[in-house]
């Protein structure tokens, strides 16, 4: 039987089964080799060449593979790997491995397949057609991943020297970076504007309001900015109200709107963060699933056009479902305006036109995600909508006063029966609305004028969606790559993303500081853009991928030996001025923000603390001991002063302030005195709006840890807050001399329960805590996964960081965009793998006995002598 290799096990039973016997189809489980994380793995001295080394898990997969090949007795290997340059790169690197293992003899046929979708004859269809593997798409692989390796093993212990605190830098994820934390401080230095506008509620003579706005005040056409305050807002409003108002003309044209393309890579991460607010992370993994399951094409393209056949079906089906009107004369044919668009595959679209979704059964997720790309497939091949806009002036006989108001009627919905496109930002269309019948001269009556006042907006911080969006118009990037990108600069905690969109950390804006004022040229976006434009070329076998190499290490080297005899110091201040904007905005209430508030004389720059993190201090150290934390001022009051804000006193007149601390605000009792020098203090939990925090809360966190009573079996239960929430503490007296007293720890689900719990709840609470090791309830599955392929149960389980995978001694932490309820079995499968293959392998232990070493060294004295007798011979001769 021929030996079939793909990457997933998902994938591999699909593909068996439409192959039927004769075939032994196995799953290499994602790439089975990679550059071991060490100095070295790509030999710079030695034309790039590049160590590769199995994973400790894809041993077993490749072993399998081995064992397949030799009880194969048709002697063929065929290789059905993904149709982009990864699948080629694992192909490429399961055949090195065969051959190094000698499995692939001068007798063994290698066959290279590829299809785009998973259906019966698509893949029947491709084994017809087989190749060999792609080796200019296998050199695009190497100097990728060469390139990544350089920069990361290159730059990241740059950072760790110089920038305490930062944790890796990437030859992508630092541009990717760089768009947030820029977009941040346009955000911070943006200065709004007023405006004002004037809108009207009027009726025409049989009684039908509509709204108008208006457009022409003293005979001069408006402009956004020419009503800039309430006073000569009002000015127009009694323009309005002092004269008659007449319809001067009313104009209706036709108009049209056409479907959206099919989706690529791109677009459908766009889409699905838009109407499901799914993570970038989360469309890829619900896509590969669907794929795997042969219901769409290959999720990772640039493409935008589909196959003739698939455009044939859609317009048999649409004909069929919706009628011969919403067909166009031709089919639409799509191009892609993208930078450095490759467009090697076709558009994701669903592999059968007529599965309609809801004839399907499939998980929530994947529902929805089917749903969608059916939806926009279907759309893109259907006739355009047709509308009747209309625009009405209405105006006072002198022309010093005129009022416009849109309407718009559907007059056919063509794809809009199937589908619309979402919006990034919402914006109210006054064009949607309906008009009422109105004709030129009718004579209308004004109900009701309200002047409106306006600010200019900042640009809205970046979605997941229009970051990739916007990385795709800037050539930055690939469509394999934008979910791994925009999920690692959140894992790294750079980024954290709230109500959906991303805010830059202190931490991610020092590296970016630290890149743009020693590596610019590296976070530069054209030179990015170019740089994969010229990997692309590589690909294309117009580009030496050793040259390209060459090219760019001798440039990245001497940028990074520049950096080798900078002091933190240096790198501190070079960073303050970069970031001064943020660190030191000017006010009206504060021009001189970098004079320290405490002694009036040092200046505030920015500091770094053993920890590894940073803020900002005072240059009178240690005469003036002011900090803050980056942030600076917070909402809730002055808290950065050192005298802290004023939140009232406890019932014996201590004063209770709200400060700022280098880890974050806190609450004080009192002050520190010789007799008192640390007094007692309570930490704000993270996120907490501070204006929220008032004397009453104070003085509730201050009570803590608070005594909850005596245990009916012995023992004192209190309640506290710890770094991993609320909690009671059952702790009993040793039971004998000398040894510690034991603690049992039970967690709180609701935080503001550790105020107010009594001695029933806190003894029940205790008492149904199973037993089990550590604080807490014991581990109970969140959700049961069922075994992995290896052996051995997948859980999802909750853990103190979040949810997190376990199997067996592998814990894979869930993407912060995925809910434990959404988890299945393949994505479970891919986490832990992933999570497996960094794990350092354990060296075996010494299998020698200390009784068995004594023998052999006996022997070794008898055999030691005449051993230099026997090299004596052939030295002589």
């Amino acid at each position: 039987m021929a030996v079939v290799v793909v990457e997933s096990p998902a994938k591999a039973k699909t593909i068996e089964k439409y192959l039927g016997p004769g075939f032994t189809v196995l799953a290499s489980y994602g790439h089975v080799r990679d550059l071991p994380p060490k100095d070295g793995s790509v030999d710079t001295d030695n034309d790039f060449e590049m160590k590769w080394q199995i994973g400790s898990q894809s041993q077993k997969h490749v072993r399998a593979i081995v064992d397949a090949m030799k009880a194969d007795s048709d002697d063929k290997l065929i290789l059905a790997t993904d149709p982009d340059r990864e699948g080629e790169a694992i192909s490429w690197h399961l055949e090195e491995t065969l051959r190094k293992r000698k499995v692939i003899k001068k007798s063994t046929k290698v066959e290279r397949v590829v299809f785009n979708a998973i259906t019966k004859s698509a893949v029947t269809e491709a084994m017809k057609n087989p190749r060999q593997v792609d080796m200019e798409l296998v050199e695009a692989y190497l100097a990728r991943r060469a390139l990544d390796y350089l920069v990361g093993f290159n730059l990241s212990p740059v950072l760790w020297r110089k920038l305490p605190g930062a944790k890796s830098a990437g030859r992508v994820q630092s541009v990717c970076l760089r768009l947030i934390v820029e977009r941040e401080m346009q955000i911070e230095a943006f200065k709004n504007q007023e405006y004002w506008t004037v809108k009207a509620i009027l009726t025409t003579p049989r009684g039908q309001e509509f709204e108008a706005r208006l457009t022409v005040l003293a005979g001069k056409k408006l402009d956004k900015f020419d009503l800039g305050n309430a006073t000569a807002a009002e000015l127009a409003v009694q323009a309005i109200t002092s004269r008659d108002l007449t319809v001067l003309k009313v104009e209706a044209k036709p108009a049209s709107r056409n479907p959206s393309a099919p989706f690529m890579t791109s677009t459908l991460q766009q889409e699905a963060s838009r109407k499901f607010s799914f993570g970038a992370r989360q469309t890829m993994s619900t896509a590969q699933r669907l794929y795997e399951a042969g219901y769409i094409t290959y999720m990772r393209t640039d493409g935008i056009d589909i196959a003739p056949e698939a455009v044939t079906a859609a317009r048999e089906f649409i004909k069929d479902r919706y009628g011969a009107e919403y067909i166009p004369a031709k089919p639409r044919v799509y191009k892609n305006k993208a930078k450095n668009a490759q467009e090697a595959h076709e558009a994701i679209r669903p592999t059968d036109m007529a599965r309609d979704p809801s004839s399907m059964n499939l998980e929530a997720d994947q529902k929805k995600l089917y749903d969608l790309i059916w939806k926009r497939t279907i759309a893109s091949q259907m006739s355009g909508a047709r509308l009747e806009r209309t625009a009405v002036d209405i105006g006072s006989a002198d022309g010093d006063v005129i009022m416009r108001a849109n309407g718009q009627v559907m007059m056919f919905d063509g794809f809009m029966k199937v589908y619309e496109e979402g919006r990034d930002d919402q914006v109210i269309d006054d064009d949607d609305k309906r008009l009422p019948q109105i004709s030129e001269g009718d004579k209308t009556d004004k109900k009701s004028i309200a002047p409106e006042q306006h600010f200019t907006q900042p640009p809205p911080r970046y979605t997941e969606a229009t970051l990739v969006k916007r990385m795709e118009e800037l050539g930055i990037g690939r469509p394999s790559t934008y979910a791994s990108v925009v999920t690692t600069i959140q894992d790294r905690e750079y980024v954290r993303k709230e109500k959906n969109r991303l805010h830059p950390e202190d931490k991610g804006r020092l590296v970016t500081a630290f890149l743009e004022s020693y590596f610019r040229r590296y976070v530069d976006y054209n030179f990015t853009a170019a740089l994969e434009d010229d990997l692309d070329k590589v690909s294309a076998g117009k580009e030496d991928w050793k040259v390209l190499l060459g090219r760019f290490w001798n440039d990245f080297s001497a940028a990074v030996a520049e950096t080798a005899d900078l002091r933190i110091t240096e790198v501190l201040e070079k960073i303050n001025e970069y970031l001064e904007p943020h660190l030191f905005p000017v006010t009206e209430d504060d021009p001189t923000p970098r004079i320290c508030k405490n002694c009036g004389k040092g200046k505030l720059s920015l500091r770094t603390a053993r920890s590894g993190g940073a803020f900002i201090g005072c240059s009178n150290y240690p005469e003036c001991r002011y900090t803050r934390p980056l942030a600076g001022e917070v909402e809730g009051g002055d808290i950065a002063g050192p005298d802290g804000k004023v939140l009232g006193a406890n019932e014996q007149g201590t004063p209770i302030t709200l400060r700022a601390g280098r880890f974050g605000p806190y609450v004080q009792l009192g002050e520190a005195t010789e007799e008192e020098p640390k007094p007692k203090r309570a930490s704000i939990k993270k996120g907490t709006d501070l204006t929220t925090v008032d004397l009453e809360l104070a003085l509730k966190l201050l009570s803590l840890p608070r005594i909850i009573g005596d245990h009916p079996d012995g023992g004192v239960i209190t309640g506290a807050i710890g770094p991993f929430g609320a909690y009671i503490l059952l702790t009993k007296p040793a039971e004998e001399k000398g040894k510690k007293p034991t603690k049992s720890y039970v967690n709180l689900a609701d935080e503001a329960e550790v105020f107010t719990v009594g001695m029933n709840r806190a003894v029940e609470l205790i008492a149904s805590k199973p037993p089990g090791r550590g604080r807490g309830q014991a581990a109970e599955p969140i959700k049961a996964l069922g075994d992995h392929p290896d052996g051995g149960e997948m859980n999802v389980m909750k853990g103190r960081y979040g949810p997190y995978i376990k199997w067996e001694k592998v814990n894979a932490t869930l993407p912060k965009d995925v809910e434990p309820d959404a988890v299945t079995v393949e994505m479970a499968i891919e986490l832990v793998n992933a999570k497996a293959a960094t794990k350092p392998k354990r060296k075996a232990p010494a299998k020698k006995k200390p009784a068995a070493k004594k023998k052999p060294a006996a022997k070794k004295k008898t055999v030691a002598k005449k051993k230099p007798a026997a090299k004596k011979k052939p030295a002589a001769k």
